[in-house]
């Protein structure tokens, strides 16, 4: 089993005394990629130094997540432009919109959502997307650049069926986190999970958030690790009706389209030439 983790927040203080075990850890567990999501300029900052220092099968997004939208200044796009051009970097993201919380202003993100975009069809990079309780105008503003648009996923797909099926007619890829596990929260999954089409499902973790409701023994940390993306692969294996060891090789296959990868390491040197 190799499996590709399409979200590890290892720039969370969370990992701060021991990154280098959480990889080990989940290594040993058969994960083997990782794509590390900047959430906002000093975050993707740090996104790809650590890409930089681990090295192995690390790769990093650089971007202002919705919640961080308020920290957006006037020289936002043209710093992340900078990071998106070094060879670690392979998606802009994580953008998009979330009215769940709104920790910042709907004109903000709204704002923030659409330089990244822009940004992404410049820099010519995949664009790696956050939408919850927001679906009607992230879909109107996706929308007005559908045509323009490089590889694009909806990562953490918690919504409903209306929205996944809109998400995969507009050709985007979708990732599945330990939502799914969770028996409060994201039974809905178990039935729509059938529906996204073999080649646009990606599986993370979204660690250290998110820890797998379903595990057995229950972990005395509550914090997620990469370590238990397998658990998360077997759960949407099962409602896919699916063989894991399958799912996990075509979700690894996706995941490699998604970001421009070889089979042996990353192509992005000559994307940026």
């Amino acid at each position: 089993m190799a499996l590709f983790d399409f979200c590890l927040n290892l720039t969370s203080s969370q990992f701060k005394d021991d990154q280098a075990l959480v990889l080990e850890r989940a290594q040993q567990a058969g994960v083997s990629h990782y794509l590390i999501a900047g959430s906002d300029l000093a975050d993707s900052e740090q996104a790809v130094e650590l890409c930089t220092q681990h090295r192995h099968n690390l790769y990093a997004t650089v971007g202002v997540h919705p919640h961080n939208a308020k920290s957006w200044q006037a020289d936002t796009r043209a710093a992340l432009e900078t990071l998106a051009a070094r060879s670690e970097v392979l998606a802009i993201g994580e953008a998009g919109l979330d009215f769940h919380r709104n920790l910042s202003t709907e004109a903000q993100q709204e704002h923030a959502f659409r330089e990244q975009i822009e940004l992404s069809i410049q820099s010519d990079l995949p664009l790696f997307l956050h939408e919850r309780d927001a679906h009607d105008r992230f879909r109107e503003i996706i929308s007005e650049y559908l045509s323009q648009l490089n590889a694009t996923v909806v990562h953490c797909f918690t919504g409903d069926r209306r929205a996944l099926e809109c998400y995969i007619e507009m050709g985007f890829y979708i990732g599945i986190t330990g939502w799914i596990c969770d028996e409060r929260r994201g039974k809905h999954l178990h039935d729509l999970v059938s529906l996204i089409p073999q080649d646009r499902l990606l599986i993370e973790t979204d660690a250290p958030y998110l820890l797998p409701r379903s595990l057995r023994p229950k972990p005395k940390n509550p914090r997620n690790e990469p370590c238990h993306l397998p658990h998360i692969a077997e759960h949407i294996a099962r409602h896919r009706g699916d063989d894991t060891l399958a799912l996990c090789r075509y979700s690894m296959d996706n995941a490699h389209r998604f970001l421009g990868l070889t089979e042996t390491g990353h192509d992005a040197l000559s994307k940026k030439s």
